[in-house]
């Protein structure tokens, strides 16, 4: 990319994680599995990970994902939804609508783009080309998997490594150079190997329900050896067409994140490209293989810490299913990360916190963030028991919030409640309520 080229960079970040907490010894447990904490740990690298509850799937976590991404850059829109995953909640239609729908971005353009575990690295190619083609301006990127779904519990090989979670980027215009900008991508894929990451039924080859009974063909099933030959070697070509095509060496890069299949395949790529151990990143310990959501969750993980400084060098890569794998050089962007928690399941019960000034909801998080951006309130007048006839709202005003809380969050507001002396607590409260009464009604 010329320095007279358009430039496209990140400017927010936003993750989700389920609140379940699995350790290594209760998922053999769970699935009667003949392994230790001490194999699983020294073979993958992965100490815990999380789990969806019931009644959360992809495109929630994907919800909360965004939305964060969208807060964390101060920004009410998107113009463009992009989510990758290879755990959609339904097979037919695609997740991203109903997401853009949930975030109250009204008609945009959205689609599910499914490349694996490579497919936020896509994504991010996709919506980055988009905008300086001039197809979008501000695509919302979102990785979102749920594999506790489609793994076999009682299978070692996969049940022992994978996690559910989602992580999400918001792009922007920019200069060439700044904070954030994707300098360079490389892609590419080879179906020879479309058997050793797959799930063999439920897809038009193998429709019949009577096939979903086996569980070798209802659940993911992957060829680890051959896996790792084929990532380690794909990861290791991509990143120096990726850092070549960007006129960088390997010594320039600052961060490093690779796709969190295991750390065995994380430090097999990073050794053979020789970056540097302070210059690698991760937090698969923590969450585990989260597919496409991996790598987003990492270099939140990393920006939450401050490990990076603003506009270093840096390379991400991925290897997935398909086969598919893919690299991107960019600037580490200027963000502050935000993790939103995942919506309550329909039919559960949301409540706010009694104690005055202390509302950690994201949904009263997002309020605020209204009225600063939208309605210049000062930061400062902003708490759960201030009225909004208190805010200097007028009756014009206060019905635009209204409007804007339903666009954004597609649910029904009784305009009888767009009343000065109603609080921000309050407000809150009546959104949830209609959430959960949405929520159920999807049901």
């Amino acid at each position: 990319m010329s320095s007279s080229d358009p430039a496209t960079a990140i400017c927010g970040l936003g993750t989700c994680l389920p609140s379940m907490v699995l350790t290594n010894d209760e998922v053999a447990q769970r699935g009667g599995l003949d392994t230790t904490d001490e194999w699983i740990r020294s073979r993958t690298g992965i100490v815990r990970r999380r789990h969806v509850t019931d009644g959360l799937s992809t495109g929630d976590l994907a919800v909360s994902a965004g939305r964060a991404a969208l807060e964390s850059a101060g920004a009410l829109s998107a113009d463009c939804v992009i989510l990758a995953t290879s755990t959609p909640d339904r097979r037919c239609p695609a997740t991203a609508p109903e997401v853009a729908h949930r975030l109250g971005l009204g008609t945009v353009p959205a689609f599910d783009l499914n490349a694996v575990c490579s497919g936020f690295v896509y994504a991010l190619a996709v919506a980055s080309a988009s905008v300086r083609a001039g197809l979008c301006r501000q695509p919302l990127v979102i990785a979102s998997e749920t594999y506790s779904r489609i793994v076999d519990p009682h299978d070692r090989e996969t049940a022992v490594i994978f996690g559910d979670g989602a992580g999400a980027v918001l792009l922007r215009p920019a200069v060439t150079g700044s904070p954030g900008v994707i300098a360079a991508t490389d892609l590419g894929s080879d179906g020879s190997g479309s058997d050793l990451i797959a799930i063999a039924g439920g897809g038009s080859r193998l429709p019949g329900h009577g096939l979903l009974l086996d569980r070798h063909l209802r659940y993911f099933r992957m060829r680890g050896r051959d896996v790792y030959r084929q990532a380690v070697r794909r990861m290791h070509e991509s990143s120096l067409e990726a850092l070549h095509r960007v006129g960088w060496t390997v010594d320039d890069v600052e961060a490093f994140i690779g796709h969190q299949a295991n750390q065995r395949i994380l430090d097999a790529v990073a050794d053979r490209l020789g970056i540097n151990l302070n210059h690698r990143f991760g937090n698969i310990h923590e969450v585990g293989n989260t597919a496409a959501a991996s790598i987003p969750l990492a270099m939140a993980a990393a920006a939450s810490q401050d490990a990076v400084r603003p506009g270093a060098p840096t390379l991400l890569t991925a290897f997935g299913g398909g086969l598919t794998w893919g690299s991107v050089a960019l600037r580490w962007p200027d963000v502050r990360p935000l993790n939103l928690a995942p919506p309550m399941p329909p039919g559960s019960t949301s409540s706010l916190p009694s104690t005055p000034g202390v509302v950690m909801d994201s949904t009263y998080q997002h309020l605020v963030a209204i009225l600063a951006d939208k309605f210049e309130s000062p930061a400062a007048n902003l708490d759960p028991q201030v009225t909004l006839g208190e805010l200097d709202l007028d009756s014009l005003a206060i019905v635009e919030l209204f409007v804007t809380l339903q666009d954004r969050y597609g649910v029904d507001l009784d305009d009888s409640h767009a009343r000065p002396d109603m609080s921000l607590a309050a407000l809150t409260a009546l959104v949830e309520t209609q959430l959960t009464a949405a929520g159920a009604d999807r049901q």
